[in-house]
């Protein structure tokens, strides 16, 4: 008799919560573990000094857990055409490389959304104005605000961004195993605030980590090291005993993104270890990244196959020595 789907999903639940297997899932296994709500098995790892150990999961944000959707030309067309603002094709078409420059002009004046200088919308506000004004429309102050809030208001939802298929499973796994999961992004706080918990996102990380807030953007090793200390304190939740109080190290995060510099070699001199995500199938890029030492990985079913491949320790071990109110300094 063939064995029930339940009884192979905890097969892999064991292997996969196992230290020393041997044996790599399949891709197809692993999706059906990813879907499954079965919880991983609680084999307690073997102390092992010589073992690399990953207690916290960092990832950027779009391009490895989630998708933009549409053209920057066609969310600025359509705002603009929504107001009675009409463009041209050769304005409409230009939009892109326009937004690019005031991006670039914005970021050179307001650092980091603005940092604490200006709250991000207002830092949005100028750089759509720019744009807009780089492209000629020639609109007044009124169209101006017009546009810019059904601009400001399409990127807060569901028509501008899509999560992975693959984004929430893979949380939900580590989660399961006990490993603190966050961002580190060069973004605003809106994506916490609101964008990943629209996409269902929100209720699976830990820390968030914005250049806007910590006043760095990768690969600078301050934002970094800014969620070290953010992921710290949640190493102590989800275990009725208060696991693993002892200090985070950066050679026990693993950092996931899509961007050489700012993901491989920001998180690297960092000490964190560092994979990149190939999520569009860019061959020669992703063959630039190779050439510079970064393991490249399709999605995130790869990645979890990595890790169980070459035997990390995942999650928390240590007895914790103090309490929640005091972790938190509640």
């Amino acid at each position: 008799m063939m064995r029930s789907s339940r009884y192979f999903m905890s097969q892999i639940s064991v292997l996969m919560s196992h230290p020393h297997t041997q044996h790599v899932p399949s891709r197809h296994a692993m999706s059906k573990l990813f879907l499954s709500s079965t919880t991983t098995s609680n084999v307690s790892p073997k102390s092992d000094t010589n073992r690399r150990r990953i207690r916290a999961i960092s990832c950027d944000v779009t391009g490895t857990l989630v998708s933009f959707r549409g053209k920057i030309e066609e969310h600025y067309g359509n705002a603009a055409r929504a107001c009675g603002v009409e463009l041209p094709p050769e304005q409409e078409s230009s939009i892109g490389k326009c937004f690019n420059q005031a991006y670039k002009e914005t970021s050179v004046a307001l650092p980091c959304f603005g940092n604490s200088e200006i709250s991000s919308k207002e830092w949005w506000r100028r750089c759509v104005r720019r744009s807009f004004e780089l492209v000629g429309t020639g609109m007044d102050e009124s169209e101006n605000e017009r546009v810019f809030q059904r601009i400001y208001s399409t990127f807060g939802g569901h028509d501008a961004y899509d999560a992975f298929p693959d984004a929430k499973p893979f949380l939900q796994w580590c989660h399961r195993r006990g490993i603190a999961c966050g961002v580190i992004s060069n973004a605003d706080e809106r994506y916490g605030d609101s964008i990943l918990p629209m996409l269902g996102l929100g209720e699976v990380m830990q820390f968030l980590t914005f250049s806007k807030n910590i006043g760095f953007e990768k690969p600078h090793p301050s934002i970094f090291d800014a969620a070290i200390h953010e992921a710290e304190p949640w190493l102590c939740l989800d275990n009725s005993d208060l696991i693993d109080a002892s200090p985070l190290k950066p050679e026990e995060v693993l950092h996931i993104g899509n961007d050489y510099n700012k993901d491989y070699i920001g998180a690297t001199e960092a000490g964190f270890h560092a994979l990149l995500l190939d999520r569009f199938n860019e061959k020669d890029l992703a063959n630039s990244w190779r050439e510079g030492g970064a393991r490249v990985f399709k999605d995130l079913i790869d990645v979890v196959e990595y890790l169980s491949r070459e035997q990390f320790e995942l999650g928390s071990r240590d007895e914790c020595c103090c309490n929640v109110e005091r972790c938190f300094k509640l």
